[in-house]
C-alpha cells in the first residue's frame, strides 16, 4: 500500500485527539501523538506520507504485522456470522481458539480462561492461585511489568507501580537474575543463577512458605529489559515452588506466540508452570484478547466449586476468530521459525556488530525478535546513558537518540536507558537490515553522550 498524503485530514484527527482523548502514562499537555493514517506489514505511515519501519510491533503485539489479509478476512467473516455472544455459551470461534492455544502450551495447560488483555489475565491467574492454595501472598520480581489493573500494577516491579501502589498486603518483591547489573555481585551466569535462587528461597522462608500462594515471573522480562534468564534459573524456581507448594505463574503476555522463536519462551527452558498468562501476540492485537492457560490440578479445584471471576467479553467471538486465524497463519507461513531465523542470522549478529563500533552500547541481549540494547555513558562503569526513570532534561540523551531514529524512518521502542528491537515476527531480512542501518545512524547520536 502506497501512503497518500492528506495533511488536512491529519490535522483534523490530531485536533480531535488533543481535544478529547486522554492518553495513558502521559502528562496530557506535554505529549504530541503522531496521527497515523495507515499500516501494512512492518510499516505504518502518517498523513504527510512519511513511512516508519515499526521496531516496536505496536506495543510488542503485532507479531504477524499490520493488516494481514487472512486475519482481516476472518474478523470480517465472524462479524457477518456472529459478531458477539455472551461468554456462558459454547461458540465455535471461542472453542477453536482455546483448542489451538492449548495444543501449543507446555505440559497440561489445557484449560483456557479468556480475558480482554494481559493485565486481566494476571489478575485472574493470581486469584486462581490464591483460591487454589488458600494462601494470601504473591511473589514477583523487581524489573518486571505485569499490567495496570489493581493487582497487576502492585505486582509490577518498575516505576509505573509507584503512583499506583496501594501498599497492598500480600505482594512481595524479590530480585531476579540480571548478570549485567547483578544485585548479587556475580561474575558468571552460573553464580548469578545460584545466588538468585538462594535469595529467592531466603525470601520464601522469611515470608513464610505457608503464606505464599504464587510466584509470578515474566519468562523473559519484556519492558523491563529483555533479560534472558541464566541456565538453570527457571528450573530452579520450578523446584522451589514444588518444594513449598507454591503456584508457579509464567507471564508470557509479551514473550509468547513466536516472539522468542518458540511458541512460548518457556519452551526454551523446558519448564512448565501451573498457570500461564498470554495476550498481545495471540491474535497480533487485531482485537483485544488475553487469557490464562490452566493446569489440570488447578482446573480440578474449580470442577465443582464455582470460580468467582468473569468478564462480559470473555472469549469475544471477533477476538477469538482473529486468534484462530493468527495461529493458523503462523503455522502456514512458518512465522515462529522465521522469528528464530531472523534473530539468529540477522538481528542478533547485526546488533553485536553495532556494539563493536558504538561505545554507547553496553550490552546486547535477546533471542528471536525480542532484543534490547543497554545504552551506557561509560562501558567500564556501566553507568546508564540516562538515570533510572529519567524525565525532562535528564532524559536528553535518549530523547535525541529517539528523534534521530524517527527522522531516519524507524520507530524505536525506548524505555529508560534501553532501546528494544521488537519488530513483527515475520519481518523480512531486508526490512531488518534497513532498521539496523537506521539504528546505526541514531546510535551515532547516542555516542555523543558517552564519557
Amino acid at each position: 500500500m502506497t501512503p497518500q498524503p492528506n495533511p488536512q485530514v491529519g490535522a483534523a484527527v490530531k485536533a480531535a485527539d488533543r481535544a478529547h482523548v486522554f492518553h495513558s502514562w502521559s502528562a496530557q499537555e506535554l505529549i504530541d501523538p503522531l496521527a497515523v493514517a495507515g499500516a501494512e506489514g512492518s510499516y505504518f505511515w502518517d498523513y504527510e506520507g512519511k513511512r516508519y519501519l515499526d521496531f516496536t510491533s505496536g506495543l510488542v503485539f503485532t507479531n504477524i504485522g499490520y493488516q494481514h489479509p487472512k486475519v482481516v478476512a476472518a474478523i470480517q467473516e465472524q462479524a457477518a456470522t456472529l459478531s458477539t455472544f455472551a461468554p456462558a455459551f459454547a461458540v465455535e470461534a471461542r472453542s477453536e481458539a482455546a483448542r489451538l492455544i492449548a495444543e501449543r502450551t507446555p505440559g497440561d495447560l489445557d484449560k483456557i480462561f479468556f480475558t480482554n488483555g494481559g493485565a486481566e489475565a494476571v489478575e485472574n491467574a493470581t486469584r486462581m492461585a490464591k483460591l487454589h492454595t488458600g494462601r494470601p501472598k504473591v511473589l514477583s520480581a523487581y524489573r518486571s511489568y505485569h499490567g495496570a489493573t489493581s493487582a497487576a500494577i502492585n505486582l509490577t516491579g518498575d516505576p509505573r507501580r509507584w503512583p499506583n501502589d496501594s501498599g497492598a498486603a500480600g505482594v512481595v518483591h524479590f530480585w531476579a537474575p540480571f548478570l549485567y547489573r547483578s544485585p548479587f555481585h556475580s561474575e558468571s551466569e552460573r553464580q548469578e543463577s545460584e545466588r538468585a535462587l538462594q535469595h529467592l528461597e531466603d525470601t520464601i522462608v522469611f515470608e513464610g512458605p505457608g503464606t505464599i500462594a504464587a510466584l509470578i515471573l515474566e519468562t523473559i522480562p519484556g519492558t523491563a529489559g529483555i533479560m534472558t534468564p541464566p541456565p538453570g534459573y527457571l528450573a530452579g524456581v520450578r523446584a522451589l515452588c514444588d518444594r513449598y507448594g507454591i503456584v508457579f505463574i509464567l507471564d508470557e503476555v509479551m514473550a509468547g506466540f513466536g516472539r522468542t522463536g518458540k511458541w512460548f519462551a518457556a519452551d526454551h527452558y523446558g519448564v512448565t508452570p501451573d498457570l500461564m498468562t498470554f495476550a498481545k501476540g495471540v491474535n497480533s492485537g487485531y482485537v483485544p484478547l488475553g487469557g490464562v492457560a490452566i493446569s489440570g490440578a488447578i482446573a480440578e479445584t474449580f470442577a465443582r466449586r464455582p470460580y468467582p471471576g468473569g468478564l462480559t467479553y470473555s472469549g469475544h467471538p471477533l477476538a477469538c476468530a482473529a486468534a484462530v486465524a493468527t495461529i493458523n497463519v503462523m503455522e502456514e507461513e512458518g512465522i515462529v521459525d522465521q522469528a528464530a531465523l531472523i534473530g539468529s542470522t540477522v538481528i542478533g549478529p547485526g546488533l553485536r556488530e553495532l556494539a563493536s563500533r558504538h561505545p554507547s552500547i553496553g550490552e546486547v541481549r535477546g533471542t528471536g525478535v525480542f532484543w534490547a540494547l543497554e545504552l551506557v555513558k561509560n562501558r567500564e562503569t556501566r553507568e546508564p546513558l540516562v538515570p533510572y526513570n529519567a524525565a525532562g532534561a535528564d532524559n536528553a540523551a535518549m530523547a535525541a537518540f529517539g528523534a534521530a531514529a524517527k527522522a531516519g524512518g524507524l520507530w524505536p521502542f525506548i524505555n529508560m536507558n534501553r532501546t528494544h528491537v521488537v519488530p513483527p515476527c515475520n519481518i523480512t531480512e531486508g526490512e531488518a537490515k534497513e532498521g539496523l542501518a537506521v539504528l546505526d545512524e541514531a546510535l551515532g547520536v547516542a555516542d555523543e553522550y558517552v564519557v
